[in-house]
């Protein structure tokens, strides 16, 4: 239990730390990334995008700290984005940017980043409970193990923007 904590720490610690550094390199731009989403007052949507990158920096930090108690507010934002993405596929919305980090591939919402975002969830709750990893092999699976799911959330971004981008669209036309 305690390794598969560890891996789910590491692998969320790395996607939570390159969202929001990415997310405060385009913070200009955020705010209309949260705005998109319809779901906020207008009054929130300025405070939610300043203070959303800097949250995911810390709690990504803390994962990687083996903080088990960032487990809970990592879990609970990767839901949150979930149904935010739910609902906006739901209203027929899926073309806009999920604002999940990466500036430069750009990524329309999609059932697919709905389903990693629930894995990336559930993964944790062994996070939660487990006691941290000092053994130099266990964490040492467990940093591999995390290095992996992170690359694999990479690999999944970039199929899902590549199925929902030009290519695809022109694919599909034919």
């Amino acid at each position: 239990m305690a390794i598969c904590g560890g891996v789910a720490a590491v692998g969320n610690g790395l996607v939570f730390l390159t969202a929001g550094f990415a997310k405060l390199r385009s913070r200009r731009v955020f705010p209309g990334v949260v705005a998109n989403y319809r779901l906020l007052p207008e009054a929130l949507v300025g405070p939610v995008a300043a203070v959303l990158p800097l949250a995911e920096v810390l709690i990504g930090a803390a994962l990687l700290g083996g903080v088990a108690l960032a487990a809970v507010p990592a879990a609970a934002l990767l839901l949150a984005f979930a149904a935010a993405m739910a609902v906006n596929i739901g209203r027929g919305r899926a073309h806009i940017d999920c604002g999940c980090g990466r500036s430069e591939l750009r990524q329309p919402l999609s059932r697919t980043l709905v389903v990693r975002n629930l894995v990336l969830a559930g993964l944790l709750v062994p996070a939660m409970f487990a006691v941290p990893v000092f053994g130099s092999v266990e964490w040492g699976f467990a940093l591999a193990g995390g290095l992996a799911l992170y690359l694999l959330t990479l690999l999944v971004n970039a199929l899902s923007a590549l199925a929902a981008g030009p290519l695809a669209v022109e694919r599909n036309s034919r």
